[in-house]
C-alpha cells in the first residue's frame, strides 16, 4: 500500500486483497452512484478485473470522494491504463480529479515502472484529460451507449 496526502485528499494505492471490506463496498457503492445512477447507464460493473488492478483511493474525512482503478500493461490494454476515474458529485468543485489522476499516474510509474498510460475516455471529459496531458487516439465509439474515445499519454 501506498500512501500520501494531497490537498485535504488523503490518497492510498491497495491491491485488491489489500482492500478492506469497506473500503471494497465504498468504491463499489461509489461507482455505481455515479456510473450507474447518475449517468443512467446499466452496465456490469463488476466486470472481473478488480482482482487484477491497483485501486487507489481518495478520501477526505475518511470518506471515499474520488477512486480510479491502474492496470499494468497487458492487464487491460497493451499499454498500461487508468479506468473507473470518478469523483463523487458533491466532491467535483474542488478538482479531485485531477488530484486522482496524477497518483493514478504516480503508481503506475512507481508499481510497474511505466509512463505510457492509454484510457477509454467519456468523449465530454476529453478537454479535462488533454489538461492532464492526454491525447486522443482513433474514432469516437460507444461502450455502453455513452461516446468514448481512447486517448494516450507518453
Amino acid at each position: 500500500m501506498t500512501k500520501i496526502s494531497l490537498n485535504m485528499l488523503e490518497i492510498k494505492t491497495k491491491t485488491f486483497l489489500e482492500l478492506t471490506k469497506q473500503e471494497l463496498y465504498d468504491l463499489l457503492q461509489l461507482r455505481s452512484e455515479v456510473f450507474v445512477v447518475e449517468q443512467d447507464c446499466v452496465y456490469q460493473d463488476i466486470d472481473g478485473k478488480d482482482q487484477k488492478a491497483l485501486h487507489v483511493l481518495g478520501c477526505k474525512n475518511e470518506k471515499l470522494v474520488a477512486y480510479t482503478r491502474v492496470f499494468k500493461p497487458g492487464d487491460y490494454f497493451e499499454e498500461s491504463s487508468i479506468g473507473r476515474v470518478v469523483v463523487a458529485k458533491n466532491q467535483r468543485q474542488f478538482k479531485y480529479g485531477y488530484d486522482i489522476m496524477n497518483a493514478s499516474a504516480e503508481a503506475i510509474k512507481h508499481h510497474f515502472n511505466e509512463t505510457t498510460i492509454k484510457i477509454s475516455a467519456q468523449c465530454y471529459l476529453k478537454k479535462f484529460y488533454t489538461n492532464l496531458g492526454f491525447v486522443a487516439v482513433g474514432e469516437e465509439y460507444l461502450e455502453d451507449d455513452i461516446p468514448h474515445i481512447a486517448m494516450v499519454r507518453e
